[in-house]
Formats: C-alpha cells, sequence, structure tokens
C-alpha cells in the first residue's frame, strides 16, 4: 500500500498508509484541522519478475555463441574433418 504525505496548519506534516482506492483525509486524525495531501517526491519503484532486462528476451540467433557451445562445434567439425 503507498504511503501518502499530508499537512496539517497545526500538526504540521505527517504520513498515513492508504489504499489507492480510499479518498484522500479532509482532516487531521489528532486534532481535526483541514489537510492538504502533498505530491511526493521520493518514489521507490521495484519491478521484480522476468522481462525488465534486456537479456530476458534475447534469442541465440543475435547474440554471441556461449564458449561450452562454441567448444562442441569445434570438436564436431574436428571430428568430421578427420574421419
Amino acid at each position: 500500500m503507498p504511503t501518502y504525505d499530508y499537512r496539517c496548519e497545526h500538526c504540521g506534516r505527517f504520513q498515513v498508509t492508504q489504499r489507492i482506492t480510499e479518498s484522500p483525509l479532509e482532516k487531521c486524525p489528532t486534532c481535526g484541522q483541514p489537510v492538504e495531501r502533498l505530491i511526493s517526491r521520493n518514489v521507490a519503484i521495484v519491478f521484480k519478475g522476468s522481462g525488465f532486462y534486456c537479456t530476458d528476451n534475447r534469442t541465440d540467433s543475435g547474440a554471441e555463441k556461449k564458449p561450452a557451445a562454441k567448444a562442441k562445434e569445434e570438436t564436431k567439425t574436428k571430428t568430421s574433418s578427420t574421419t
């Protein structure tokens, strides 16, 4: 749930954790005076899961071959050329 910043003329600044679907506070929970919801500057966005990096969707056709796969190919070509 997101945390919202509010400012009360009497109490000062405070934070409240609310659901996105909840309506903003209109009165201060401590003194009952009207409050103003502030726009937050510190937004922490966390991307979890696959699909957020350029390497997640890369195909082998455009990428450089891995060393182990390259070594296997070399041994296959050597053995087929010697027989």
